[in-house]
């Protein structure tokens, strides 16, 4: 089984721009969401991936990702997954041993920026940099499969 341990967060400002060390631009859709689970395909480059997550409010929930053919991904992006399509652009910030995600969101939820930390462990320490604000790993408004519905433009 597969347990993803995550915390999100809001910024206070832009000073994590100074410390990206890459970033990787993703384009995102939703096959299925229902209130045990959401699954998705996502495209990177040129890599694709099935992806299926319980919808476990919380640090802690399951999930299985399996890649896919790219071209495969980009069919069922444009025939099968409900709009509008989640597109962002991923930055990796390396924080005392720790990876930051930050997720810049574009087209309907351009504006929308959040910081997120996979842990291994689900009491594990971590330092947050001076530039993480809020924690809202319990609002599912910032979950992806909830920006698919409802995005940010429309708040």
């Amino acid at each position: 089984m597969a347990i993803e341990i995550e915390h999100k967060f809001l910024l206070k400002n832009d000073s994590w721009r100074q410390q990206v060390e890459s970033a990787v631009i993703f384009k995102q859709g939703y096959l299925s969401s229902q209130p045990t689970s959401s699954i998705r395909v996502r495209i990177s480059n040129t890599q694709a991936w099935l992806n299926i997550k319980s919808a476990t409010i919380g640090t802690q929930r399951h999930e299985y990702e399996y890649e896919i053919p790219f071209e495969d991904a980009n069919e069922i992006i444009d025939l099968l997954c409900t709009k509008p399509i989640i597109e962002k652009t991923r930055h990796y910030i390396n924080n005392n041993g720790h990876i930051w995600e930050i997720d810049e969101f574009h087209g309907v939820n351009e504006g929308l920026i959040v910081a997120e930390l996979e842990l291994s462990e689900l009491n594990e320490w971590f330092e947050k940099p001076e530039w993480v604000g809020e924690e809202v790993t319990e609002h599912v408004r910032y979950y992806n499969n909830n920006l698919a519905k409802h995005p940010y433009s429309q708040w």
